[in-house]
């Protein structure tokens, strides 16, 4: 079975812009806003979505990359050694209404480490999860705040969100992953 698009480049579009309103709507101001997208693909939404944000409210909102490879919980069972990217965040987090920013919800174990990462270079005033595709199958007790798309899936399909930035096009897609056999 073929691959099957969910969201082309104007869904993608819409729904950022969508998300960006919900952000400025939560939290009334962009003063005390931080977006930090998640490497790698959370960072172009971030940058999306404080350009949206920029075009609604006058104000450009501060950016910043967050590599959380190292407090990955499942280092121990990969046999490959994590590619550590670099972490860019402009402002100090203390304080301040930090929206995480990243592709695909699936366990939550990301958005965790993420969480871990950032409490490690500050005290944030809150950490708000923003994700363009919820595709189910928590197993940490983690939820977005903001979601684009909830696309309740099956273990044996992958969810993958194509960016501009990385991936010369904008799309989100559902490829079948055939089942391993025990």
């Amino acid at each position: 079975m073929a691959k099957k698009i969910i969201m082309n480049a104007a869904d993608i579009r819409r729904t950022l812009a969508r998300i960006a309103h919900e952000i400025i709507e939560r939290n009334r101001s962009t003063e005390n806003l931080v977006l930090v997208g998640m490497r790698t693909r959370g960072v172009p939404l971030a940058n999306r979505l404080a350009t949206n944000i920029e075009s609604f409210e006058g104000a450009r909102v501060p950016v910043g990359a967050l590599d959380f490879s190292l407090y990955r919980d499942d280092l121990a069972s990969l046999d490959l050694q994590p590619v550590v990217k670099s972490t860019d965040i402009p402002v100090s987090i203390d304080g301040k209404a930090i929206v995480l920013v990243d592709d695909v919800l699936f366990t939550g174990r990301s958005a965790r480490a993420a969480m871990d990462a950032l409490i490690d270079l500050g005290r944030p005033r809150s950490i708000q999860l923003a994700v363009l595709i919820d595709r189910g199958h928590r197993e940490l007790p983690i939820r977005a705040d903001y979601v684009g798309k909830n696309l309740p899936s099956s273990r044996h399909e992958e969810i993958q969100a194509r960016l501009k930035e990385s991936d010369d096009t904008d799309e989100v897609a559902i490829i079948p992953v055939p089942a391993k056999e025990e």
